[in-house]
């Protein structure tokens, strides 16, 4: 069972399914809020919770700009996207935006319970991190999600952070594949293309000559990590 009564807000317009997932995160021993609406959800949001399951498709407005506004008022909290929306435009757009996973409708509700106990160990895991984390002249804040290197600023996008501060996390050891996909995209059996790309871009802002990576390394068939060079 969770520890200290974690809380999940649910926003979905759909009654029943909306009611499902209550019961279902109840049983599963979680606190629960719930909204139907974005106007009630900008309400419910307000109180303290762990993790955020939010429907795009609501009556009242897009959920894809609810999710943008959260992230732009500094809010962090974890973040499960659930659509009908199967292209893959919408996905990326989601993930860009700040999302921590995506779950296209229909979907099981097992294998939704596994990706909430993923997102919020992930939550619980960057809370207790040391506040700053150094590699070569590279700072890592993680509680305030900024990058500096060399004094400067680095503008990160939110997946780029969630990257880099997974192996922060575990600065000068070796992070899987399979980690970094599950703690970033929520599923180690997410396309291992978005890892790569996103390893590219993390490269271009953090290294001097990003075709010759000194910090952002990687071991051959085996995963990533982040130098700590003195």
């Amino acid at each position: 069972m969770p520890s200290d009564l974690q809380r999940i807000l649910v926003v979905e317009d759909d009654r029943s399914l909306r009611s499902t997932l209550i019961a279902t995160l109840k049983a599963e021993g979680y606190q629960t809020d719930e909204a139907g609406t974005v106007a009630s959800a900008r309400s419910a949001v307000a109180r303290a919770k762990d993790l955020v399951i939010l429907d795009l498709g609501l009556p009242d407005g897009d959920g894809m700009e609810f999710l943008a506004g959260l992230r732009r008022a500094g809010d962090h909290t974890p973040i499960i996207v659930l659509t009908a929306r199967s292209d893959e435009d919408s996905k990326v757009r989601a993930l860009d935006l700040g999302a921590d996973d995506y779950v296209t409708k229909p979907f099981g509700v097992a294998e939704l319970v596994a990706r909430v106990r993923s997102a919020l160990r992930h939550g619980i895991q960057m809370r207790g991190a040391p506040p700053i984390v150094t590699a070569g002249d590279l700072e890592i804040d993680l509680p305030g999600r900024r990058v500096r290197k060399a004094g400067h600023e680095v503008k990160l996008s939110r997946k780029e952070f969630d990257l880099l501060a997974e192996l922060a996390l575990r600065v000068g050891a070796p992070v899987t594949h399979e980690d970094l996909l599950r703690a970033v995209w929520g599923s180690a059996d997410a396309d291992i293309r978005y890892l790569r790309v996103y390893v590219g871009q993390v490269r271009e802002k953090i290294e001097d000559d990003p075709q010759h990576p000194k910090l952002l390394l990687a071991d051959a068939g085996f995963g990533y990590r982040l130098q700590k060079r003195d």
